[in-house]
């Protein structure tokens, strides 16, 4: 795994690795008692932003994944129960459960909302980047729009 990219504007990008994921407080030993159906280890948003301590005027939070072809842009405050799964057990998070890293909102609000929505829920993460004001958000926005991102692999929604 290369590890979590981090951009914040204004400040240069951030790697976390595996090991460095691992050492964060705020672990979750089994996401499936937040979100059912999900399974492997994780760690809060929360742990990752005191780590990085943003500046207070970024607002947003844009969450990609790996080859680019998939990013949502979502209201920081909005994600404070947000988790990234990255393990199972003490190995990465494989890709058949959408590693080797997934961003996963408990409570989401169902999809094509724009906002803290099941389709911010995105596999298959490289990059987390905080911005002022909303930033890259692919998510679809019809429900064909929708249903055609289901009928499509390699996809890093939900």
């Amino acid at each position: 795994m290369s590890g979590l990219r981090i951009e914040q504007e204004g400040k240069p990008a951030q790697e976390l690795d595996f090991r460095q994921l691992a050492e964060l407080d705020g672990q979750i030993a089994d996401v499936g008692a937040l979100i059912p159906g999900r399974v492997g280890g994780a760690v809060t948003l929360q742990a990752i932003l005191d780590r990085l301590q943003p500046d207070q005027d970024l607002d947003y939070l844009t969450v990609e994944s790996t080859d680019g072809g998939f990013a949502a842009s979502v209201p920081l405050e909005a994600l404070r129960r947000a988790v990234i799964a990255y393990r199972v057990g003490d190995e990465p998070l494989p890709r058949d459960k959408g590693g080797p890293l997934r961003f996963l909102i408990p409570d989401d609000e169902g999809c094509a909302t724009g906002g803290a929505d099941a389709c911010a829920n995105v596999k298959f993460v490289g990059t987390l980047r905080l911005t002022k004001g909303k930033g890259k958000d692919t998510r679809p926005e019809t429900p064909r729009q929708h249903a055609r991102l289901h009928e499509q692999e390699g996809e890093g929604g939900h």
